[in-house]
């Protein structure tokens, strides 16, 4: 969109300003037959300062209009070190945006908001704070989220406690305007037996929630640490009304390392959309010289299924981005082979079908650079999907690890879909079941990439793909 950098590894499908630093969205909302897209944005450096709130809307999440900067920061206001996070509602005509009126070494943030014209370009900011105060025991707080609940309306805000426990707090209002506080909505320790493995903060940021029609709800929270920042996002679902909610043991949402900060958008015809933030996964002052750092992922449409838990998929518009005939292969991979499947740009859109066999393993090799000695692998076995970057970039500077997440089903004779969308240094990776893992990598040439088929079990594998390659993102 607008005039790419030099950087080769600026993504062109994923929503970003042409240069400089970019992370949460906010403010998602359907306004007057307009997507409405807002984001944290330094307009003039790519480094995370003096921070804005980005603009751009569409009609079709495939053409996309930059606005005016909805958000700035003023001296001598409540919101004079930057516009932090928050969302956004369209009521009476109008975008009235919630955020945090961001106070430089200070751990919580009070609510401000600012109402838009009625065509949602150019934003007036509220002369008093909505909520000045943090409650009692309360040190971390910021990133409220407002929605509509009937006859009033709710507004969720991040939070840490004293005590190293995390919450979503819950206010209610009858007129956006005077708020009530109603106490956590949920909160949690950073562990619990019950959940070992899945640690969940000791502050929540950016907590958001959708709630279905049969009453089901679904909480997203993105964990925060003290000493270390922000981490990775959970999710809660759990059945209940208005300030009630029962929630359900916590799931890691996406199982990537460049994932943060998800926003939620609920749309005309009733789908929940999801975009994040993924930060840049190199050390140094790369993105310095490239001009740019973050990007937004692809939207998400996220349901839930028979038994709760939060499903992920590509946005169904998605499709409108493929362009020119698919790359199309149909092939048996045999024990111990490997075998060309085919070839694909920097920006492209691959699905792949793998029947298993009785040994239910089989491998996926990305060759990012010239030699095969740059590389993304992407393996199946013990029904677990495991993506290793540790190859995939010649650059010292581009982080490397190895990470996992649930293929249940990947079991003898199953079938496994998996959909991963590549666009220069950003793979997003969903499964059939409804798993999806968000990371960076940093290829050292700016070429096609190989698709090589593993046969890695002691079994053949049976793998139909199609790949097709993807426009650039248009401005409307």
């Amino acid at each position: 969109m607008g005039n790419r950098t030099p950087d080769p590894h600026l993504p062109e499908v994923h929503l970003r300003p042409p240069a400089n630093w970019i992370n949460d969205p906010n403010g998602l909302v359907h306004h007057n037959g307009w997507y409405h897209v807002f984001f944290q944005h330094n307009p003039q450096a790519p480094t995370h300062d003096n921070i804005h709130w980005g603009h751009y809307r569409s009609r079709d999440l495939l053409c996309w209009e930059p606005l005016p900067t909805a958000l700035t920061p003023e001296p001598g206001w409540h919101d004079s070190d930057g516009c932090f996070s928050g969302n956004a509602v369209s009521h009476n005509g109008r975008i009235t945006a919630f955020y945090s009126a961001y106070r430089s070494g200070e751990r919580w943030q009070p609510v401000a908001a600012a109402d838009s014209d009625p065509d949602g370009r150019h934003f007036t900011k509220r002369p008093e704070l909505l909520v000045p105060q943090a409650p009692d025991g309360v040190t971390t707080f910021r990133d409220p989220y407002v929605w509509n609940d009937g006859d009033s309306w709710r507004m969720l805000v991040g939070a840490g406690y004293a005590d190293g426990s995390g919450a979503a707090l819950l206010y209610e209002s009858e007129d956006l305007a005077s708020w009530t506080y109603r106490g956590p909505l949920h909160r949690r320790a950073d562990t619990d037996p019950a959940a070992p493995l899945v640690r969940t903060g000791e502050a929540w940021e950016c907590p958001q929630l959708a709630v279905y029609p049969d009453g089901r709800a679904l909480l997203l929270t993105s964990t925060w640490y003290q000493r270390t920042g922000p981490s990775h996002v959970v999710a809660w679902s759990g059945q209940g009304d208005g300030d009630r909610y029962l929630f359900n043991a916590v799931d890691r949402f996406d199982h990537g390392p460049d994932f943060y900060a998800p926003a939620l958008l609920h749309t005309p015809d009733g789908r929940w959309l999801l975009w994040g933030w993924s930060w840049e996964a190199r050390d140094g002052s790369c993105p310095e010289g490239a001009g740019w750092a973050g990007v937004l992922t692809l939207p998400r449409e996220i349901c839930l299924d028979g038994e709760g838990r939060p499903r992920q998929a590509p946005a169904q518009e998605l499709t409108g981005l493929r362009c020119g005939a698919p790359e199309q292969a149909i092939h048996t991979a045999q024990p111990g082979t490997e075998t060309v499947l085919g070839a694909v740009g920097a920006a492209a859109d691959i699905c792949l079908f793998i029947g298993l066999g009785d040994d239910p393993a089989w491998g996926l090799r990305i060759v990012t650079g010239q030699g095969a000695t740059e590389y993304l692998d992407l393996e199946i076995r013990g029904s677990v999907l495991t993506v290793d970057r540790g190859r995939a970039s010649a650059d010292p500077s581009a982080h490397i690890g190895s990470y996992r997440m649930p293929l249940p089903e990947a079991v003898p004779g199953g079938i496994v879909h998996l959909r991963i969308l590549l666009d220069h240094s950003i793979a997003e990776i969903f499964t059939g079941s409804g798993e999806a893992m968000t990371l960076r990598f940093y290829p050292s040439g700016n070429g096609p990439l190989t698709l090589l088929s593993r046969g890695s079990g002691a079994d053949s594998a049976v793998v139909t793909m199609e790949a097709y390659a993807l426009r650039a993102l248009g401005e409307g």
